[in-house]
């Protein structure tokens, strides 16, 4: 399965030590050039070298985005339209995003989004995780993610937690 990803899924992922569950489920993610730069200046050191670690391992991969750029219908930061471009481009299964203005963009060009949220759901469902909850306890606490509480009821419905 192709996988672009933005900042976010990989940088929270990488706070919580659970940066591995996108290899486990991608075998190789594809980030663009300001993606690889967000990430680069992260100030938590434990993330940035787990990030380093992945990109050193090959399966975090930096790639070039092809010239040309898809109508967007409004305009987004530059590691999310690099996203996007580099997603189209490669023919990306999934884009991992979880800025809501960036998803909606990203499917309004035909692209399947997924983010943070759901990765842990699907690790849950795989039983690679214990607890789902636990999981967006550590995303609000240790990387300060925003978790509505709606979409966590219905998550968290998702394995019965």
């Amino acid at each position: 399965m192709r996988a672009v990803s933005n900042t976010s899924p990989i940088s929270n992922l990488a706070i919580i030590g659970r940066l591995n569950l996108l290899q486990r489920r991608y075998g190789t993610v594809r980030i663009p050039p300001a993606v690889a730069a967000e990430l680069s200046a992260l100030s938590h050191p434990a993330a940035k070298a787990r990030i380093t670690a992945a990109l050193a391992e090959g399966w975090l991969v930096k790639e070039q985005v092809p010239p040309g750029s898809p109508q967007l219908p409004f305009p987004l930061d530059v590691g999310e339209t690099e996203a996007i471009c580099l997603a189209l481009a490669t023919h990306a299964d999934v884009l991992l995003m979880d800025e809501k203005r960036g998803r909606e963009a990203a499917r309004r060009n035909g692209l399947a989004v997924g983010g943070v949220l759901g990765e842990l759901l699907h690790a849950r469902q795989a039983g690679l995780l214990p607890f789902l909850r636990t999981e967006i306890d550590r995303l609000r606490s240790q990387a300060g993610f925003f978790v509505d509480q709606e979409i966590e009821r219905f998550i968290l419905s998702q394995v019965g937690e």
